[in-house]
Order: structure tokens, then sequence, then C-alpha cells
């Protein structure tokens, strides 16, 4: 059995085993919303797709989201307005897609390893899938998280769903585990989603110690193991 079937991949495998990363989200983003997005020669709609969300994420994280105005956008892209309403038409536009790149990624996550039969091969890949997807979509992430106030009524009852989401799937899991694991299983893949969220939330801890990725998530299964047993 390979490392990637038995969970034991690492953050260069599961960029390899994934169909979203730094680079096809922008893809993803273009086709999802091709109804909307003026702009039909793709090279630059890729780019620039590109460009605002990284000065959207740049402005949340400097001034916050909901001081950001689209002015500040244009400035700091570079586009003018009428370029920038050819890709969003809104600020809360802005919002909606970057919860639905948020969403659509963490229930494609357990699809990818569903095909495994033990339960903590399945437990542990989507711990490190999980990680390692919020290495590669951090600001998507960390926005969702920080920022989902600023989302309407209905997406925010989605990013609250995606996440109860994985923990409901955490917890599918540990109930399959024999022997089972003690305490409440649903407390359990509660505790589980809070220490991997830590991981995207709280970055500059881990980075002013020098922590890599797979170290993390080396650690966070280690800690589930350890429970389990």
């Amino acid at each position: 059995m390979s490392n990637v079937e038995s969970g034991r991949f690492d953050f260069e495998q599961f960029q390899r085993m994934s169909s979203l990363n730094g680079e096809t989200i922008w893809t993803y983003l273009v086709d999802r919303h091709a109804d909307r997005i003026g702009v039909k020669r793709r090279k630059p709609a890729l780019e620039n797709m590109e460009r605002i969300f990284g000065a959207t994420f740049k402005l949340a994280n400097e001034v916050g989201f909901r001081a950001m105005s689209l002015r500040d956008l244009c400035r700091e892209t570079g586009l003018s307005m009428g370029g920038l309403y050819g890709y969003i038409d809104s600020k809360d536009q802005l919002a909606e897609m970057i919860e639905d790149v948020v969403r659509h990624a963490t229930f494609e996550l357990p699809r990818m390893f569903a095909h495994l039969s033990a339960p903590q091969d399945r437990l542990e890949s989507l711990v490190r899938g999980t990680i390692y997807l919020s290495e590669i979509l951090q600001p998507w992430f960390y926005f969702v998280y920080m920022d989902s106030r600023v989302l309407n009524h209905e997406q925010r009852g989605m990013a609250k769903n995606s996440e109860l989401s994985v923990q409901t799937t955490i917890a599918g899991i540990l109930d399959e585990l024999t022997p089972a694991p003690p305490g409440n299983t649903t407390l359990l893949a509660a505790h589980i989603v809070a220490t991997f969220q830590d991981w995207y939330i709280k970055r500059w801890k881990y980075r002013a110690a020098k922590v890599h990725v797979d170290d993390f998530a080396d650690s966070v299964v280690l800690l589930t193991r350890s429970h389990l047993r």
C-alpha cells in the first residue's frame, strides 16, 4: 500500500493529488462564474482574477473588508473601475465567490479518500488533507472564518454548513472505529477541527516558530492517534 493510499502522504504529494491548487483555483473561478464575467479572453481573465483576489485579501488584512472600497481595489490592482466591473459587480459578490471556493473545496475533499476502507486511514487522510488544503488556500479559509459576517444571510448559512460538514464527516468516521474512542465523538470531531483551524487562523505563530506544514500535520495526526488509543 502506498503512502497516499494509507493516509501518510505529505504536502507535496497532496498538491499532485488535489484538483484545486494555487493555479487551478483561477480556472475554477472563471469557469464557475463565466456568466458573470464580461471578459471572455481566457488568459487576461485568469490573470486579472488572481490580481483582484490577491488585492482583496491584502486590503482585507490591512484595512478590513468592510472598510475596503472598490476604488481601493482599483488602485491596488491597477484596473479601472470599468475593468473591475468586467469581473465583479460588488463587494458582496467578491465575498460570495470567496465563500464558494472554500465550500467547494471542503465538500470535495472527503471524496478524495472515500475509497479507503480502513476508518483510521480515512480519518488521518482527511485530517492531513484539510490541513494541506488550508495551506494552499490560506487567505480564502482565513477570510471566511474572520469575515463571514459580511456575507448575506444565505451565504453565512452555507459557510456554517460547510464547517459542520467537515465535523460531521469526522464524527461519522470516529463512529466506525473499533474499539470505539472514549468520549462523545461529536465533541472529539469538533476538537479535531479546532486543532487544524489553528493552522490557517494563527499562521504568524507557526511562521515565527518555523513550523513546516508537514510537521504540523504530523503533530495533529499523532495527537489524534494518542487519544484514539
